[in-house]
């Protein structure tokens, strides 16, 4: 299996714990998602929820020509102000480990995304990602850097 390793930052001018609260909040997800995707949190959460090791957070996406697809993530490490992992258990990719990491530094917080994924069936996956799937994700990381640039007042 082929995987395919992103990585992406953002200096945040606000403080860790602000950076910490909205980041950890499953409903802000679908806040900083291109709306195209028709991305949705399925799971009941309140807005004052927030990830824990464990968590369990399912989705309704339409990532490809308006199909709906089910999604489902699990938080797998929650580390306080520092870091959390979130991993795919169902859903469109054959991996997905996304490892989201704040630092507070001069002039605010550095957000670092790490992330590894991978498409299921073989060749045609790996076509796939060629054609489709790197751009999309790239383009959906730049909507989210935007977005977020927005809220937080980056520069």
């Amino acid at each position: 299996m082929k995987t395919y390793p992103l990585r992406f930052e953002t200096l945040l001018p606000t403080t860790i714990d602000n950076a910490w609260d909205f980041f950890t909040s499953p409903l802000n997800l679908a806040k900083i998602t291109p709306p195209e995707m028709n991305f949705i949190v399925t799971s009941d959460f309140k807005p004052t929820d927030k990830v824990y090791a464990g968590m369990i957070i399912t989705y309704k996406v339409s990532p490809l020509f308006g199909i709906k697809l089910n999604w489902m993530t699990e938080i797998t490490q929650v580390k306080e102000n520092q870091y959390f992992i979130d991993e795919q258990r169902f859903g469109p990719f054959a991996l997905w480990h996304h490892q989201h990491h704040f630092k507070e530094v001069k002039g605010g917080v550095l957000m670092t995304d790490i992330l590894n994924y991978a498409i299921p069936y073989g060749f045609i996956g790996r076509m796939a990602n060629s054609l489709i799937v790197a751009k999309q994700v790239n383009e959906i990381f730049a909507y989210r850097e935007k977005v977020i640039g927005e809220m937080f007042g980056c520069k």
